[in-house]
């Protein structure tokens, strides 16, 4: 296209109010993103009537700053870019009701964005250079996909979770050991202070389909051994829990990883998705990508977890294809990925 194409773009199917205005797909104006962790912490995890609740209270506010820091208004808006799944189906009726209503009003195009799609696209932001084909492994409470991205937005889903997500497993676990909610940065930080080797863990591969994930298994260990230290009074060194837990969790994404780019025969790897700001899976993955010549790429954290400004990139490149949702677009809270 000859002209810029500037989306606002909205994320809500989770525990994040987010909005956030970009340029042709690349350039971020402005990525507003309102946490709401503090609410869910004492619950252990994510309470979907609060995360309703508050994207309702929160919206407007957010999409208005995010304009505002943009230095726009919805006139100089070209498409409104918004998840519609998968997520919680209430949070993300929040986002589809308040995106629908914009395009209404104001008579602009509206795009609904798959949120797995959004975080692939995430690492575009920062890596100009970044093209198709390339691998990307989406690492995030809800999903574990190993992804050839074969265009933009031409999928083909090569590995997945048969079970828990990885960021699910990191939940789980962190609540276990009494770190808390959220599990992901808090077992990254006490994983720091233990020894990765102390405690051995198991490392599931699933028969017949080896880019597959498991990690219920590795979760059951991980409480089977509190459960036999309590047992006979020992003391547990949370510290090594969370690193040997850890440990198990990055060999397998990064064995599994490694994996499929050589059997696509790609030398371009990406990582999305909230487990994709863990610093030990960053750390050896990029080692790995270094040694076996595979360019590696990895989108800063603040990209990693929920933000909209992902899915304004991902809905640019639905809207320059012709990509358009009428005023019935509903939340799909299972929505598969290459799917609209």
């Amino acid at each position: 296209m000859d002209k810029d194409i500037k989306i606002l773009s909205i994320e809500s199917s989770c525990d994040e109010t987010a909005a956030a205005v970009t340029v042709n797909g690349r350039e971020v104006l402005s990525n507003i993103i309102y946490s709401q962790i503090v609410f869910h912490e004492e619950y252990g995890g994510v309470v979907p009537e609060i995360a309703s609740r508050k994207h309702i209270e929160k919206i407007n506010q957010v999409i208005d700053r995010a304009l505002k820091e943009a230095g726009s208004t919805l006139d100089d808006i070209d498409a409104i870019a918004v998840t519609y799944g998968p997520g919680l189906v209430g949070a993300l009726l929040v986002g589809v009701s308040a995106a629908k209503a914009i395009a209404f009003a104001k008579n602009i195009p509206l795009v609904g964005v798959h949120h797995i799609e959004g975080h692939i696209c995430a690492n575009f932001i920062e890596n100009r250079e970044l093209e198709p084909p390339f691998i990307c492994l989406v690492a995030s409470g809800g999903h574990s996909h190993l992804v050839s991205v074969k265009d933009y937005g031409v999928y083909e889903i090569i590995g997945r979770t048969r079970d828990d997500a990885a960021g699910e497993a990191f939940d789980k676990v962190a609540r276990a050991i009494g770190l808390g909610y959220p599990g992901g940065p808090k077992i990254d930080k006490a994983a720091r202070e233990g020894d990765p080797d102390s405690i051995v863990f198991p490392r599931a591969k699933v028969e017949g389909s080896e880019y597959d994930f498991s990690f219920s298994g590795l979760k059951s260990a991980v409480l089977n051994y509190l459960n036999q230290a309590e047992m006979k009074g020992e003391t547990v060194n949370t510290a090594n829990v969370a690193a040997s837990f850890q440990k198990a969790v990055v060999d397998v994404l990064v064995e599994h990883s490694i994996n499929a780019v050589k059997m696509c025969g790609s030398k371009k790897f990406a990582i999305a998705g909230g487990v994709a700001s863990n610093t030990a899976l960053r750390t050896e993955l990029e080692r790995r990508c270094d040694m076996e010549g595979i360019e590696f790429y990895r989108p800063s954290p603040v990209y990693c977890t929920d933000n909209a400004a992902m899915i304004g990139t991902a809905g640019y490149y639905e809207f320059i294809k012709g990509a358009r949702s009428g005023y019935d677009l509903n939340a799909v809270p299972a929505l598969e990925l290459g799917k609209r």
